[in-house]
């Protein structure tokens, strides 16, 4: 075991107390070690390039750009990157982007310690990690028409309080033409009103507020 090269990780999270959480897991693993942290999207992958981790952790929300952004950014260059997303987040959406998008596992940060690292292990050897309950999650909504992304627009001016004749002038379309797109959202989402097709969307990870 002690002949075994340790498993190099870059942890990316904005949150220093988090950061200080993983650091201090990791470190307490015989079989790995932190090689570098990074607090934004553009500084991970600045890391990424210059320590060639072999796992990463990467937060799914960032300040700069989202974290599956980043990721795309770093397996655009560099295909056999293995990339964990972190997040408090278990939106079916989310889990989806990320994983069509390329990680290799999808963690929520409650999780124990054990958990994170045993993860670790699975991604270094080539499998993928997903939770139970984050399955669960997606497993839910298989087979669910998603919103095309002129009803995700529309739902976002629902959001900021338009009205449908508002939402058609800023966006160019018929008032009856917004009413077809609600009637839409509302049947995709099982939405009873436009208030628990915003909660719905929100729970899922198609907005954020």
């Amino acid at each position: 075991m002690t002949d075994q090269p340790r498993i190099r990780i870059l942890s990316v999270d904005d949150h220093p107390l988090l950061r200080e959480g993983i650091a201090t897991i990791i470190n307490n693993q015989r079989d790995m070690t932190l090689v570098s942290q990074a607090a934004s999207g553009g500084e991970a992958i600045q890391q990424y390039r210059t320590h060639r981790p072999d796992v990463t952790l990467m937060d799914l929300r960032l300040p700069d750009v989202s974290g599956i952004d980043a990721m795309m950014a770093i397996l655009a260059e560099f295909p056999e990157g293995r990339i964990i997303m972190l997040s408090t987040f278990e939106g079916d959406v989310e889990i989806q982007r990320a994983l069509e998008a390329g990680a290799r596992g999808y963690l929520l940060k409650n999780m124990p310690p054990s958990e994170l690292a045993n993860a670790i292990r699975q991604v270094h050897a080539g499998k993928r990690r997903i939770p139970p309950e984050v399955a669960t999650h997606l497993a839910e909504h298989l087979g669910h028409e998603n919103l095309t992304s002129r009803e995700v627009e529309v739902l976002r001016h629902v959001v900021e309080g338009n009205g449908n004749r508002d939402i058609g002038e800023i966006l160019r379309i018929s008032e009856e033409t917004v009413k077809v797109h609600i009637k839409h959202i509302m049947e995709k989402l099982g939405a009873r009103d436009r208030s628990q097709a915003i909660t719905i969307a929100v729970r899922r990870g198609i907005i954020q507020l």
